[in-house]
């Protein structure tokens, strides 16, 4: 990217049409290379062949005195920063949980840091708490999430479960909030479950021994009896229950919980039951996934990251509640400057009350632009087309000797495994992200490393797909 203009830096002495009109050229500059980028993505390396500090000390040690000029910035951004970044909009980024910058949710992106408004309440922009509310009105209906569903924003789904266990722990003890926590609370998931569950309590003062992870059976699914039996012995230790964290794709695997018989048991000991459907949530739009939230009607919360897979930049987690009333009561905390004003209703749309942060982005913009551009049929086809072809690279990769599959397909996620060591295996995907044409991640299955191959951008063709399979049968050993 590099632009051809003569022009210097903004200054204190260039009048402000002069600033708005160095904008625009550069602005034209950047969509151009977006729109390149967008086009031409898979001529980038996944990974950047960089070492740690390589950027570091590229870079000046102190910023500049003076200031400088678009095409100065511009062409560092192309020749140092650029060769350092890891391509997450890569067709073939396989890794962790694939997903996608799309070019509507680019534009939102662009438009929301230019107004730079902030929602701190209804009136400090009213554009905020209601198209808000809108876009993920929309998401629970296509997800088939009751209409009790109150809908809030955060960055990430750590974010959002630690604010479902914080209205948990105030459900379960109302003077929390002005005593601190009294009782010995207890708080249950599965082994397989996200780390930000267990942070989400340590950050809450709940603490880390006070958290029951429970077993899960041989597809990596919470046991619900070994649930019960880790209540009631609780119970019977003089502690407190007070939440339960379901898992709708879990991080290694993708595997879903029993979210139903964990709402009746949910119910049974007066449990806040959360669900963490960060990935696999999206699943529901389909009509054939709904099944997969069988139970959601009966929990108090739900979080899905639409920066996952569904093609909104990051950040963008959609918290949903059937309790908002004491999710306020439990963060609700408004200065008189900050009370609402703007007629009925506007208490009700002002989200500061309702967490930790104040200073809220324009996030739903982007969501609402992606919906409206791609629609529920579009979106869907895509779904479907990455469900598929996991189903698919499953059955290549059982039909090589070499290999097995170690968990099941539920989603767009594959667990796999070359039969030899865990050593074996680690430099096995290493040799293939070192080759710049695909980036997988791993994890730890029985005490085995598995290979995980993560399908859900919105550029990934069954061609990126069998391209990074080539790849790994040439790296591995020819035979077992």
């Amino acid at each position: 990217m590099s632009s051809t203009r003569p022009g210097a830096a903004a200054t204190q002495e260039q009048d402000w049409p002069a600033y708005v009109e160095d904008f625009r050229r550069a602005g034209h500059e950047v969509v151009d290379w977006i729109a390149h980028y967008l086009e031409h993505t898979r001529d980038y390396p996944v990974l950047p062949k960089v070492k740690p500090g390589d950027l570091t000390v590229a870079l000046p040690r102190s910023a500049p005195d003076k200031g400088e000029s678009y095409d100065a910035i511009l062409k560092d951004f192309d020749n140092i920063i650029l060769p350092a970044v890891t391509h997450w909009n890569h067709p073939r980024f396989m890794a962790y949980f694939a997903c996608t910058g799309s070019a509507p949710a680019i534009l939102a992106e662009a438009l929301s840091a230019a107004l730079n408004t902030n929602g701190l309440s209804w009136k400090s922009s009213p554009a905020i708490s209601e198209l808000e509310q809108v876009a993920l009105g929309w998401l629970r209906q296509w997800m088939g999430l009751p209409d009790d569903y109150f809908g809030i924003i955060y960055d990430t789904a750590s974010i959002s479960t630690l604010h479902a266990i914080a209205a948990a722990r105030d459900m379960a003890d109302p003077n929390v909030r002005t005593e601190g926590a009294r009782p010995i609370l207890t708080l249950y998931t599965s082994q397989e479950s996200h780390a930000s569950v267990e942070k989400g309590a340590i950050a809450l003062g709940i603490g880390q021994n006070n958290v029951r992870k429970i077993p899960s059976d041989a597809e990596f699914r919470l046991r619900p009896e070994a649930l019960v039996e880790a209540i009631e012995k609780d119970l019977a230790g003089g502690k407190r229950p007070f939440c339960v964290v379901a898992t709708v794709g879990t991080t290694s695997t993708t595997s879903v919980d029993p979210v139903s018989a964990m709402a009746d048991i949910a119910e049974r000991y007066g449990l806040w039951l959360h669900i963490d459907a960060a990935y696999a949530g999206a699943a529901a739009i389909l009509p054939e996934y709904q099944h997969i939230l069988r139970g959601a009607e009966r929990a108090h919360s739900l979080v899905v990251n639409a920066h996952k897979w569904l093609f909104t930049p990051v950040d963008l987690s959609a918290f949903f509640t059937r309790r908002p009333e004491i999710l306020r009561r439990a963060f609700s905390l408004i200065p008189d400057y900050l009370q609402a004003a703007g007629g009925p209703g506007a208490l009700n749309l002002t989200a500061s009350d309702l967490g930790v942060p104040l200073g809220r982005r324009f996030r739903a913009l982007k969501l609402w632009f992606m919906m409206r551009y791609f629609g529920r049929e579009r979106i869907q086809a895509i779904l479907r087309s990455h469900i598929a072809w996991a189903k698919r690279f499953e059955q290549v990769v059982r039909s090589d000797p070499r290999f097995e599959v170690v968990a099941p397909v539920p989603f767009s996620v594959v667990c796999f495994r070359y039969k030899g060591t865990n050593e074996e295996n680690s430099a096995l995907m290493e040799s293939a992200n070192s080759t710049g044409e695909v980036f997988i991640s791993h994890t730890v299955l029985h005490g085995q490393v598995a290979l995980r191959l993560a399908i859900g951008n919105l550029g990934t063709t069954w061609d990126d797909v069998e391209r990074a399979w080539e790849l790994l049968q040439e790296k591995a050993p020819k035979s077992r």
